[in-house]
């Protein structure tokens, strides 16, 4: 199968998106398919492991459409998978583009809208109108998917996770280390990390004074600079902010570490914990979100509904070490349901749908007899 892959965002950029479409190339190319990832995105110092097509942007903004479509149609693609934020012009013009020129298209959506936020349902129901109905809509987890059903009444909504390799998180762990609380995100305002150092200010000081404890917060973004002055002005210095790592170094962080903290209330997915999760961390996340998905109270960790809440049971968990080894234990041991062995047979099921689909809309076509135009007769 020939699979456009396409995304406003994309490596050397650093983010949830970015990092899944990456993966995702090279599980469905190990798999046997052909796969060229679209993007705006700047390029790489180095050799890419999958075949980019960068196309001119300003600001993010693709500034030649015509040449997006003139790229998916001169490279016989099979089916385009667009990947959707919150605001994804590059993805849109793909799924619109494609779909009026009859290539199969599978969208999914990787951000949870608040309410009353950038994207609302009028906006959702204008951007299907203009997709037409044969697009197939997915989401990243049954959060997003919900509220794509309500912004789209009538709409199939199917979730396709993001996937995982647990076994290079399941390092083996480090006991001689004091008690470590991580968190990994990028530092901006909607995933919180202000927030997340009240919380750990709040764990500190119900935590018996002589409890030794270590925080790490690893990440970069526009929040960096507060962050630091914030930890400094409050004479923190048992919280540590690495600044970003590679996935190597995060592993080795985490193999000397005990819970992980997911305080983003509009967490679609939550790649970064469900990698802690693997590693054999505990995990405290907000309810709200997707990470729900694969932490069950009790068993992999907990979910809360107020910043309180995550300080009150991060403290019991770090006070109750047998509750925290046998929570430990079983993520360390136990697979979660989204390996990339499952989670590509998801994707591949979708994509055999809307190529079926398509078929039969083209068989329905041809048996019709309608003088469908040719692209060249469409592009005068």
């Amino acid at each position: 199968m020939r699979i456009a892959l396409v995304s406003d965002v994309y490596l050397p950029s650093l983010g949830g998106i970015e990092m899944h479409l990456h993966d995702l190339a090279l599980e469905l190319i190990r798999a046997g398919h052909v796969v060229t990832v679209f993007t705006v995105s700047e390029s790489p110092s180095q050799v890419s492991d999958v075949p980019v097509v960068r196309l001119p942007a300003i600001s993010g903004i693709p500034t030649d459409n015509s040449l997006l479509l003139r790229h998916l149609l001169e490279g016989d693609f099979d089916l385009v998978h667009a990947h959707s934020s919150l605001f994804s012009p590059l993805a849109w013009a793909a799924t619109r583009s494609a779909s009026q020129y009859g290539v199969p298209v599978v969208i999914t959506m990787h951000s949870l809208p608040a309410e009353g936020g950038v994207i609302i349902p009028w906006m959702l129901a204008q951007l299907d109108r203009g997709f037409g109905p044969e697009v197939r809509w997915t989401a990243v987890s049954e959060v997003v998917a919900a509220s794509l059903r309500r912004a789209l009444p009538g709409r199939p909504v199917e979730v396709l996770h993001n996937g995982i390799d647990p076994q290079p998180w399941q390092r083996p762990h480090r006991p001689d280390h004091v008690l470590t609380v991580v968190s990994t995100m990028r530092l901006t305002r909607r995933k919180r990390p202000a927030a997340l150092l009240r919380i750990l200010a709040d764990i500190r000081s119900r935590l018996p004074a002589e409890l030794r404890l270590r925080a790490v917060v690893v990440g970069s973004g526009p929040q960096g600079a507060s962050m630091a002055r914030a930890v400094r002005r409050s004479a923190m210095d048992w919280v540590e902010l690495p600044g970003r790592l590679t996935r190597y170094e995060i592993q080795q962080l985490y193999s000397a570490a005990d819970v992980y903290l997911a305080p983003a209330e509009l967490e679609s997915f939550g790649v970064a914990a469900l990698e802690a999760r693997c590693a054999g961390l505990g995990v405290v996340a907000m309810a709200s979100g997707g990470v729900g998905e694969f932490v069950r109270p009790g068993i992999e960790g907990f979910l809360v509904d107020t910043d309180a809440e995550m300080a009150a049971v991060t403290v019991g968990l770090l006070t109750s070490p047998d509750l925290l080894k046998s929570i430990q234990a079983h993520n360390r041991f136990t697979e979660p349901a989204m390996t990339w062995q499952l989670v590509i047979g998801q994707h591949l099921g979708v994509y055999d749908q809307v190529l079926t689909q398509s078929a039969l809309s083209d068989d329905s076509l041809a048996s019709a007899l309608i003088d469908v135009p040719t692209i060249m007769e469409l592009d005068r």
